[in-house]
């Protein structure tokens, strides 16, 4: 059997999004796999329930997403970038054979499909300036065209620029696609005829965010807006009933229709990330109470727009919403399906919309259900576990019923040796910890191992034994290393209680948790107690930093796309609620207190040899507060290189290049190595900067 490399990721297919026909017959999804070092190809195909190979449903050129069934199941609508660079279109497949059409030519992208109920129109938002909307590149604009960078850029926003783009004036503004007109008309403006777009109505305007729109009935869309002087820093939301039906009682202007009319009929509070109504009325949203806005639990709430009544059917349930995941009533508008955290699973739940019973355990139990769609008879999901990294399975409503419809990444497994981790519990200050052990495919325990011990992100989220991490472990367990990762306090899927125990202290709480797992685990005689290695993402960057900081127990460190200062974090990234939340406080209220829970501060305590990686185009934990550790660990002689990686974002290690995405975990593996007894490697620092990794980047560190 071949052992797992960071090479494999090129070979190792995803799929995501996988929706049910309205039959129920098939299941469409998105097949993600790379392309080359720099592009992914994402193709939707369709794989039938009842058994069957998939098949590939789109052509191969850019990048498709969303699909979306009409209703009554004879037409695919999806987003693509083929033709278009890299701005997403709404195309219209129909499914009993033809070629897609392309329905749009917009300037801000499409996103958010949702078909109405009598499929004759299409929901989308997209991202666009007010001289966008003024001169109608909303609804119609040349190929061609390229907006200005601006230059200078003036700044008024708090939050000026999210993932990794500047906002540049834009706002997110909702939709409505007249499927027919579309179909007949010409997308594309020409300078005879500036008719395009005239199948596109723009619902909303001004210099507000709307977002998460889903239709009620046919004459009735629902969507939601940030409130407040500064929206930016509110966490308080108007959710708006729009009224189609005096839109089609007047005639169509020369530009656009008119819109019809709008409403608010509630406010919620915390991150929204979606809506969903029933026909007769009744709109499902997110709830985060305010005073616990980063610490408790996100619940779903109900509005009955008839009776102007709200329920929380979740409310007897420890578990918070999964963060932007999804929630959909079933078909017939009785019961809410949903996701949460559940001790290392993310498990799939229904409850009746009325709240008159308690949540319904549908399925997920020691497996990760990655997203999900309900349907007439079945709920369709990507799942992902242990021995391989996803693929698309039904159940039925009930879930008393499962069936595995792809094995995607077959033909790539069989030759590989994949490790199956063992859980471990252990108590840390009272508490218990779930935790899990990957040993290397040849595992001997007459044997010793060195240990590499990951830290997971958030800090308000929690790891599994699959997920988007399934590559990394396998891949450091593949080298030789024993991989230890655990769900401490702060993490979700173990109650309200265990996720806010780190409130004003992110470092220790979690340290005490991280290093009593590593005490279990060596415990164990395989396990190398002298060569511990740690590393983590984003929170878990934090951590890595953190922990060397204040212990010397570790070999060596790589500590990736962290946050090393709270102020300066506070002051560049979109997400400064996360600190106002968990840490209850400003830089200007207690600028010592921040500073002290900075790993920053307590650089000249560091000896661990410590990689510092980070995307240029983060702006979740922008890169200044990476500079600054690294340049301490500098000043103070700590072994150490910066690694920068071009056009990247926070999210890189789940969707960056592949080329990118290879290359560090090359890079983590290589500067353990060089500090492993187990490896007849020199430190990364006395070699080549480029030896021994196959994909070829090169390093930028500030002596370049």
């Amino acid at each position: 059997m071949n052992r797992i490399e960071a090479g494999d990721y090129y070979d190792v297919v995803h799929v995501a999004d996988p929706q049910p026909s309205p039959s129920g017959e098939r299941v469409a999804f998105v097949r993600r796999t790379p392309e080359d070092d720099e592009t992914n190809e994402a193709t939707i195909y369709v794989v039938p329930v009842g058994g069957g190979e998939p098949r590939q449903f789109t052509a191969a050129d850019g990048v498709d997403g969303e699909p979306r069934w009409s209703p009554d199941g004879t037409r695919l609508a999806f987003t693509s970038t083929r033709g278009e660079g890299d701005r997403q279109q709404l195309w219209i497949l129909p499914t009993t054979g033809g070629e897609a059409r392309r329905v749009t030519s917009v300037v801000g992208g499409v996103s958010g499909l949702e078909w109405s109920p009598d499929g004759s129109q299409l929901l989308f938002t997209q991202r666009v300036s007010e001289s966008d909307r003024e001169e109608g590149r909303d609804r119609a604009v040349d190929a061609e065209y390229e907006p200005e960078t601006p230059d200078p850029r003036v700044i008024d926003r708090m939050i000026y620029r999210a993932g990794t783009e500047y906002v540049d004036g834009r706002r997110s503004h909702v939709y409505v696609l007249d499927v027919e007109a579309a179909l007949e008309g010409d997308v594309d403006p020409t300078e005879e005829d500036d008719s395009a777009g005239g199948a596109i109505t723009r619902l909303t305007d001004g210099d507000t965010d709307y977002v998460e729109p889903t239709w009620g009935d046919g004459e009735t869309v629902y969507y939601a807006a940030k409130t407040g002087e500064q929206p930016d820093d509110s966490i308080t939301y108007d959710l708006f009933e729009h009224d189609l039906s005096e839109a089609r009682r007047v005639s169509d202007s020369e530009t656009n229709r008119e819109n019809g009319e709008a409403e608010a009929f509630t406010q919620t509070t915390g991150w929204i990330s979606g809506l969903d109504a029933t026909e007769d009325g009744r709109v499902a949203f997110e709830y985060t109470p305010e005073e616990k806005l980063t610490l408790g639990q996100t619940e779903l709430r109900v509005h009955d727009r008839d009776g102007g009544t709200e329920t929380t059917p979740t409310e007897s349930l420890d578990r918070t919403i999964s963060h932007k995941s999804t929630f959909e009533w079933e078909p017939d508008g009785e019961r809410l399906y949903f996701t949460t955290p559940n001790e290392g699973s993310r498990v799939l739940w229904s409850v009746p919309g009325d709240g008159s019973d308690d949540p319904t355990k549908i399925y997920g139990d020691d497996v990760t259900v990655e997203a999900f769609s309900v349907g007439s008879d079945v709920v369709a999901y990507a799942q992902s576990e242990w021995d391989h990294p996803g693929d698309v399975f039904v159940t039925t409503r009930g879930g008393n019923e499962t069936t595995r419809l792809t094995r995607i990444n077959d033909t790539y497994l069989t030759d590989r040796a994949v490790s199956q981790p063992e859980e471990v519990w252990f108590e840390s200050d009272g508490n218990d910890i779930q935790g899990w052990i990957l040993t290397p495919p040849d595992f001997d325990p007459d044997e010793t191992y060195p240990l590499v011990v990951e830290i997971h992100g958030g800090p308000h989220s929690q790891w599994t034994t699959a997920g988007t991490m399934w590559h990394e472990f396998q891949t450091l367990a593949a080298r030789g290393y024993v991989v230890f990762w655990s769900n401490p306090r702060g993490s979700t899927g173990y109650g309200e209680a265990h996720a806010s125990a780190i409130e004003r202290d992110w470092g220790d709480v979690t340290l005490t948790d991280v290093l009593a797992g590593v005490d279990t685990v060596c415990e164990r005689d395989y396990v190398d107690s002298e060569e511990l290695f740690v590393t983590g993402g984003s929170f878990g960057g934090f951590m890595t930093a953190w922990t060397v900081t204040q212990t010397d127990r570790f070999e060596a460190a790589v500590s990736q796309r962290g946050v090393y200062d709270l102020t300066g974090f506070y002051g560049s990234t979109d997400a400064f609620k996360l600190v106002e939340g968990d840490f209850g406080t400003t830089p200007w209220e207690e600028p010592e207190f921040l500073w002290e829970r900075s790993p920053v501060a307590h650089v000249p305590n560091v000896e661990t040899p410590t990689l510092v990686m980070h995307s240029d185009r983060d702006y979740r934990t922008p890169a200044n507060t990476a500079e600054l550790f690294y340049l301490g660990l500098q000043k103070h002689g700590v072994d150490t290189r910066l690694v920068r990686y071009p056009r990247e974002g926070h999210e890189l290690s789940r969707s960056g290049e592949p080329g990118h995405v290879v290359d560090r975990l090359e890079r983590i593996a290589r500067w353990f190595d060089g500090y492993s007894d187990y490896h007849e490697s020199a430190p990364a620092l006395e070699r080549e900067r480029d030896a021994d990794l196959s994909a070829g980047a090169s390093e930028n560190s500030t002596d370049e």
